[in-house]
Parts: C-alpha cells; structure tokens; sequence
C-alpha cells in the first residue's frame, strides 16, 4: 500500500472544495461564518492534508500514520484510510480551525503568581465601581465632550480634572493614556530643542524595552546627563545648567535599586536648585501612590503629596499601578508652569484618554474621594490582607483541592512571598500563603499547561521543582472556580 501512495494513489482521497461546503457540519458552520471565511479556512484544511499525503509519499511517515502533535494534528493517514476518512478528518479540522479563530484571544486570567499589579497580566484590576461606570457609559452614548449644564461643547478631560486637584492639590492637571505618553507630552511641550538634565542613575528602562532616552529623543528634547550610575551630587547638575537649560529632571527608580557605594540628590535639593537658577523641575514618579502604604509594612514609594510638597513643577505618574485604577497617564503642575502648552500640544490628541479609560478613572479617583479605596480597590485590598487571613484561606483552599485531587498531585501550603509588582517597591515584599502542587501521577510543567490552557486561564509559578498559587491574588470570589477548573483537569489526566 505504501508503493500504491507513493504512485500518488492517496491524492485520490483528497474531496473538492464543494464537497465539503456542501456537507452538514459545514453548512451549519456557515449560519453563523462569513462564506468568505469558511471557505478559506476549508481550502487550508485541504492543504494541510495535501502536504500529508504528499509526506506520506515521499516516505517521511511510516505506515502508522501521521498525526504527531503539531504540523499534522488528527490528520492521521494510514493505508487504510478512505476517502470517507478523508472527508471526515477535513471536516474536523476546519471546524476546528474555525472554532480556535472564533475564541477570543485578549481573555480574562486568574493570576496566582503573587505579584499584585501584574504587568503581564493587565497590572491593576479595576474595582466594582470603575467597572460598573465603564458599563454604562459603554452601552450608550455620554456626555464625554459635552457639557449638559451649557449645552454645548465640552472638553474630555473636565469629568477628572477637578477630583485629581482635589485628591493631590495641584494646581492644574491634565490625563493621557498612559505615564510613558504623560512624560513624552509633558517633555516636548516645555522642553523641546532644549536641554534636559538627568542624573545617568535614573536613565531607567521601564517595560517592553522603552528607556527614557529614547522617550526624551523623541520628544525633542537634549538630554544632558549628569554624575555616574552610583553616584551622582548637586554640584554636578549646578555644573551643567546652561543658558539652554529647559528642565531639570528626576526620575523615580522604582523598578531598581541602586545600593552599595551610592548616593543621589534629593527632589528637595533639585527643586532649590531650580528656584535659584529659575528653571522648571520635573518629576517622573511612575506609579502615582495617594496612600501611605508604609502602614502595611511596605517602604520606599513616596505618596503623590510628598513629592508635591517639595514644591517640585511638574508630575507624571501611572493610573494603573498603585493608584488602582486603568491604564492611563496623569500630569500635575504647580508653581506657574503654564499647561495651556500642553493641552494645545498637537501630541495631547494622539495621546488622549479614550471614554471607557477615562470612566474607569473617574470611578477609580472617587473611591479616593469617598476615602473608600481600602474596601473597594483591588489593589489595596490585595496589599492590605493579613498573613493570618492568607494562612486561614490557604488552609481552607487546601481542604478543597484536597477534595477533587484523587492522588493525582502532592498537596501542601507553605507561607510565601508576594510583591507588588507594576514597577514600584523592587526591593520590598509581602508575607503570603501558597498552594503547593509537587509531582504525582502528572508532572508540575503538565499542571502548568493545563492550567494556562483552562477557560479561564490561571497563571501561577514554578519554584523549587513545585507549582504553586500564592493566595494574596487569588480574589476569593474566584477560588471555587479554580477548584472546579482543577477537578476538571484531574479527571482529564486521570483518562489518559
């Protein structure tokens, strides 16, 4: 048989194109498909065995088929395949195809790595309110460049303006979509073609490979760097001010420590230093905290009021870090720096704040306001829940994977590690809980699969040979599903 597949004898097997259009399980398909896809998708199923057969014919499969995991999926050829089989294993893996294009790829994840604001995974989730207002405003049309009390033209960003004054007291204020276009915004509206003092310590490189270099080169400004990576003192900016001198700018390290044989200036000394030479000073402070969160054992990330208190000119921070809210990219000013320049800026429109982000934040800034932030957002519920109360969720936890686990896993809890994550605190971490999955009858790099292939998805980490779910971002709502989404797993692996 193998000789007759040879001789081409197998491309006999191969159905026309209207012949499997015209097959139930593809005219079903087709009530809810375009045509035009359908039958893109039918003439790759057609392709894809094709180049099957044609393996088989040059004698790169053995007669037991085809079909490994990968190139060739279910597309098992073997001597005794019919042309029925054919019609069939086309059939199946169009559906397939096309029930694998129909799913969703941005979906929703149980994060059980232990890092509270997740880059990876979406950063901050949004609290009840910021999701219920983006509902609302998503489902209709909104008042979002209009203004109802005068009945005629309004501006976007009005809806946040007045609660982010009142919430950091800035002078004056203006949103964008996200911290890296706040800074790009903020440096080429008051320094382009002029200079911009940095110390070298703080050209730091933030997610994705973005570095703030390449953000200031593009914004139009020269950077004039300053001092070393370890040590960089007020002399050596004093040094540098020149007639050309646009800004003096600090930037937040608050994804790296610098530790050993350092020192930095202060924002204090930089913003006197400024006032003498009447230069403005910038602050890139990354992930905009409004709270205190030292009270939950955490140091080292100033609140938004401390660094205004310096009397420093301008701003940037994130909305979707500690703040807790969505990604979004916030400028505050103060000291007379005229931000009519920034919002004529033709870049605040390529930058601009889209409706259902801009809810979001005005829901997230509220429960601020309503001093209800503790109780209400993700991310400070999520650092503010005690060891104890992990210790007694993990046990719980424990208890009900126990339960549906039918020895196919070796099951523990063990306290932890957590970190905040987001680009804020890097060298400080939060007492935690953990699941602990040690091998069984399947493997830990299995469970991890299976567990990112699950709808939806749950994300936890590998360490010391173990697999394991750190509490602290489990939301508790979600620990019955994640027990059900294991049970399913445990009784997929215990029929292989």
């Amino acid at each position: 048989m193998i000789d007759a597949v040879r001789k081409g004898q197998n491309l006999r097997l191969v159905p026309s194109v209207d012949k499997v259009l015209n097959t139930p399980e593809i005219k079903e398909a087709l009530n809810h498909t375009p045509r035009w896809l359908i039958l893109k998708i039918v003439r790759e199923a057609l392709d894809e065995f094709r180049i099957s057969v044609s393996q088989v014919r040059s004698g790169c499969h053995s007669q037991k088929g085809i079909g490994k995991k990968g190139s060739s999926g279910n597309l098992h050829i073997t001597s005794s395949t019919t042309q029925e089989d054919a019609l069939r294993m086309i059939i199946n893996r169009a559906l397939e195809r096309n029930a694998s294009i129909q799913t969703n790829s941005l979906r929703r994840v149980i994060n059980g790595t232990g890092v509270i604001i997740h880059t990876n995974l979406g950063r901050a989730p949004l609290s009840p309110e910021a999701i219920s207002l983006i509902n609302e405003v998503a489902q209709g049309y909104s008042n979002l460049e209009y203004d109802l009390s005068e009945g005629k033209r309004g501006k976007r960003t009005s809806h946040v303006h007045g609660l982010v004054l009142r919430l950091t007291g800035a002078e004056d204020a203006f949103v964008v979509n996200n911290n890296a276009g706040a800074v790009l915004l903020a440096l080429n509206s008051l320094a382009e073609g002029k200079e911009v003092i940095v110390s070298r310590g703080e050209l730091v490189e933030i997610g994705g490979s973005f570095r703030i270099p390449d953000v200031m080169k593009k914004s139009g400004a020269i950077m004039r760097e300053v001092g070393t990576t370890n040590r960089t003192h007020i002399s050596d900016y004093e040094n540098a001010v020149s007639e050309n001198t646009g800004l003096l700018l600090k930037v937040h390290t608050s994804n790296y420590k610098i530790t050993g044989f350092s020192s930095d200036v202060s924002l204090k000394d930089l913003v006197d230093l400024g006032s003498k030479c009447r230069i403005p000073v910038m602050m890139d402070l990354g992930s905009g905290n409004l709270t205190d969160i030292s009270i939950f054992g955490l140091k080292g990330e100033p609140t938004i009021h401390e660094i205004l208190s310096t009397g420093v000119n301008v701003v940037t921070f994130s909305g979707d870090k500690l703040l807790g809210g969505p990604q979004a990219g916030i400028i505050l000013s103060q000291g007379g720096i005229d931000m009519s320049v920034v919002r004529i800026n033709p870049l605040a429109r390529a930058l601009r704040i889209d409706k259902l982000t801009l809810a979001a934040l005005e829901a997230t800034l509220r429960l601020y306001q309503r001093n209800d932030y503790a109780s209400s957002n993700p991310v400070m519920k999520m650092i503010g829940i005690s060891i104890d109360d992990l210790k007694s969720r993990a046990q719980k936890c424990l208890s009900m994977f126990e339960e549906v686990n039918k020895g196919m896993m070796i099951l523990s809890t063990r306290e932890d590690e957590s970190s905040v994550g987001g680009g804020a605190l890097p060298s400080e971490s939060l007492p935690t809980f953990v699941i602990v999955f040690k091998r069984g009858r399947i493997s830990v790099e299995e469970l991890d699969r299976a567990f990112r292939g699950s709808s939806p998805a749950v994300v936890g980490r590998i360490k010391d040979g173990a697999y394991i779910l750190d509490l602290r971002t489990i939301m508790e709502d979600d620990i019955p599903l994640l027990i059900n989404l294991y049970e399913k797993i445990v009784e997929y692996m215990g029929v292989q």
